[in-house]
């Protein structure tokens, strides 16, 4: 557990920043069109990007004697094209009854369903799973919260 609290708070950091970016893809889908939102974000996002790029490799600058990594598999580079999809759609639905925090509640469910699935079936060269009784429990406590937030809201 020491050391992992500064991941759990990047990672945390990291879901207020989805939630934040969801929203404001999703104002501007309504003041255009999901289309041209989602070209946006990712048009502003390469740019952030190309940024963090460079000054992340001079600050994070590889050591040792292989400083660089082995070479990712060819598919590994088509992460963006999701991406651009999950902007879409979050722009869709977070205008809809949905709102932002139904989105991101059933967002969470399909990510908890397909990282099941991932780690059952080898998904993307993870390491196979077995389903277990545990991974049962976890969908079942995130789509009870999720119907909670979208169901019963105020």
């Amino acid at each position: 557990m020491k050391g992992r609290s500064a991941d759990w708070i990047l990672a945390v950091a990291g879901g207020a920043l989805l939630a934040v970016m969801i929203h404001y893809n999703s104002v501007l889908a309504k003041h255009s069109s999901p289309v041209m939102a989602s070209w946006m974000a990712h048009g502003i996002g390469t740019l952030g990007a190309l940024v963090l790029v460079v000054a992340g490799a001079r600050i994070f600058r590889p050591k040792g004697p292989n400083p660089m990594p082995a070479k990712a598999p060819g598919w590994a580079y088509l992460g963006g094209i999701p991406g651009a999809f999950t902007v879409w759609l979050a722009a869709v639905t977070v205008n809809s009854k949905l709102g932002l925090s139904g989105t991101l509640a059933l967002m969470l469910v399909g990510q908890v369903i397909f990282g099941i699935l991932s780690d059952r079936f080898g998904l993307f060269g993870v390491p196979k799973r077995r389903f277990v009784l545990k991974d049962l429990f976890v969908v079942l406590a995130v789509l009870s919260g999720s119907a909670i937030l979208i169901f019963f809201r105020s």
